[in-house]
């Protein structure tokens, strides 16, 4: 068991052995001094319970010693109790208790009231390094804690992200989609600028799925997919799988002639893939054909108007042949 250091100060080799002699116990360790440097000194190399010191003591007495270890913040904490011979009148019992005194023992000595006044303050150090103790596992709870929180928030971050990525195609889902169309809409009222939609299918992918296998499907998806991912060149436009081979792209600030360039760009991206399609009757390689709609949102919520525009141009993509974009403005 780690023993408590109590540090006895005192000019007189007699007082020293009297005051160890009364303290010896098995739970004390007596770090003893003669004078205020020493005691000074022995506080570099301990962490005090308590201190008994003489008050008059040649050279430097215990008034300037305790005024030192005071002006420590190593030692400014540590009880000192004042050993003196006489009774002190008022004004140096207040001398005292200002140079940092915490109690008086006279001497001779009592030892029951020797022992019971140690007793009270080593009753205390313990309790305050219990509490310390305890303030230092409160802190390392507190700490574990925010790492956990931390953790459960990268971990519902993910999720998040998870919950709205399509697990085939990597892109966003509709559920995703469906959210953002909305933000972009109320941020598109607030800035007054244009909003942009694109609606993207695949050319006859039933086809190419009765023919090659749906594994060999779900491959072209992909790849479409991040065919029309890059086609995109700003972070701010978001692409989406819409369901099946459908797929949708909100382009924010950007009006009808930026939507052909990105339509443009999406077309000229799917036709590097040269992905062969033998059951197309519009191309031997796996086409898109694309129809956009643009308008300046204002007021309350008007997004499936938007989305039904582009919907009818994408229909008349397709009844003008296929791998082919079609414009419809939102506000017709």
């Amino acid at each position: 068991m780690r023993k408590t250091p109590i540090l006895i100060v005192d000019d007189r080799k007699e007082n020293l052995l009297t005051l160890e002699s009364l303290l010896e116990s098995p739970e004390l360790e007596l770090v003893k001094a003669e004078s205020g440097n020493e005691a000074l000194a022995k506080l570099l190399d301990y962490e005090f319970a308590l201190i008994l010191m003489d008050v008059r003591m040649p050279g430097m007495d215990g008034y300037e010693t305790a005024e030192l270890m005071r002006g420590s913040a190593r030692s400014r904490s540590i009880p000192i109790i004042f050993v003196t011979a006489a009774r002190m009148d008022r004004e140096h019992m207040f001398k005292g208790y200002d140079s940092g005194a915490v109690d008086y023992l006279f001497k001779p000595l009592e030892p029951q009231i020797l022992k019971r006044k140690v007793g009270i303050f080593l009753e205390l150090h313990r309790q305050r390094q219990q509490l310390e103790e305890k303030t230092r596992e409160l802190d390392g709870k507190i700490l574990e804690l925010e790492v956990l929180h931390k953790e459960l928030e990268e971990k519902n971050e993910k999720l998040e992200i998870l919950s709205s990525l399509d697990g085939l195609t990597g892109l966003f889902n509709r559920r995703y989609f469906d959210h953002n169309f909305v933000k972009e809409w109320k941020n598109a009222v607030r800035e007054k600028t244009p909003l942009s939609l694109l609606i993207i299918d695949i050319d006859y992918f039933k086809n190419y799925n009765d023919h090659y296998g749906h594994l060999e499907g779900d491959d072209c998806l992909r790849k479409v997919a991040q065919a029309l991912y890059e086609a995109l060149l700003r972070p701010t436009d978001i692409i989406a799988r819409y369901g099946g081979e459908e797929f949708t792209a909100i382009l924010p600030n950007t009006d009808s002639d930026g939507a052909a360039k990105v339509a443009g760009r999406m077309m000229e991206h799917v036709a590097r893939l040269a992905i062969v399609h033998q059951e197309s009757t519009v191309a031997d390689r796996v086409t898109v054909s694309i129809g956009a709609s643009s308008l300046f949102p204002a007021g309350e919520w008007a997004g499936t108007l938007l989305l039904d525009r582009a919907d009818k141009a994408l229909y008349e993509a397709k009844e003008s042949g296929r791998n082919a974009f079609r414009y419809r403005a939102g506000d017709e």
